[in-house]
């Protein structure tokens, strides 16, 4: 049985945490669009690389987040296991929902087509599908320790999905490019060293966003379930 015990909100980011957002996302900006140097060969659009890649590595952290937590209420029926999950998933679908914008944007004028059903593109797509199937059920689901394993069986779909999606352009022939950061020249090898930095820029500006909104979203689930514990207690001393 569930252990429904009082949490209190975490709290709110801190200031430095939300201090390393916008400071990354600004230096991110400035990076992608002015210091990376423009690619020869797909031109501007390729900048579109450095929202994108840190995007997707981001979804990943999420995902991998989300099942560990799923894991632990598993095995523990811990409800604060529950809410990490719940808040990483919501927010990890976010990220996930930039990587399909993006790589659509990206698509369009490099392949001729905002989208190919090709190996990774179908893989992502379907890993995002899972957690999509995850919010709705937490959305609309029924009795709440039923929908919580529900979701913890969604999210270890989704953990095992995460390596078949990221090693679809090894593994199956693809129209996706290949890895550039992890080669086998060693990791960073297939970038410039300005495009390197740059990259490194946008990934710390994506998790630094990524646990912001994590935090405020853990801190509105919390609250929302203390709510949820309160009306039952009222109805419970209602009831004759």
């Amino acid at each position: 049985m569930s252990r429904d015990r009082s949490v209190n909100p975490s709290p709110t980011p801190s200031s430095a945490l939300v201090g390393a957002g916008l400071v990354t996302t600004l230096l991110a900006l400035y990076s992608a669009l002015v210091f990376a140097p423009t690619d020869r060969v797909q031109g501007d659009v390729q900048r579109l690389f450095y929202l994108h890649v840190p995007a997707a590595l981001t979804m990943y952290l999420a995902i991998l987040l989300v099942f560990i937590a799923s894991l632990r209420y598993l095995q523990t029926r811990d409800a604060a296991w529950d809410e990490l999950a719940t808040a990483g998933a919501e927010v990890g679908l976010l990220w996930g929902t930039i990587v399909l914008l993006t790589g659509a944007m990206w698509a369009k004028p490099i392949w001729g087509a905002w989208w190919t059903w090709d190996a990774r593109l179908t893989s992502f797509f379907i890993l995002w599908l899972i957690f999509v199937a995850y919010v709705m059920l937490r959305s609309y689901g029924g009795e709440v320790e039923q929908v919580a394993r529900f979701c913890a069986v969604l999210s270890i779909l989704g953990f095992v999905g995460m390596p078949i999606t990221h090693y679809a352009v090894e593994w199956f022939r693809t129209m996706h490019p290949g890895p550039v950061i992890m080669t086998e020249g060693g990791l960073g090898r297939g970038l410039p060293g300005n495009m390197l930095a740059t990259f490194a820029v946008g990934l710390a500006a994506s998790i630094a966003l990524f646990s912001n909104l994590f935090v405020l979203r853990l801190r509105l689930e919390r609250q929302t379930r203390r709510t949820q514990q309160i009306r039952r207690h009222l109805d419970l001393m209602e009831t004759p």
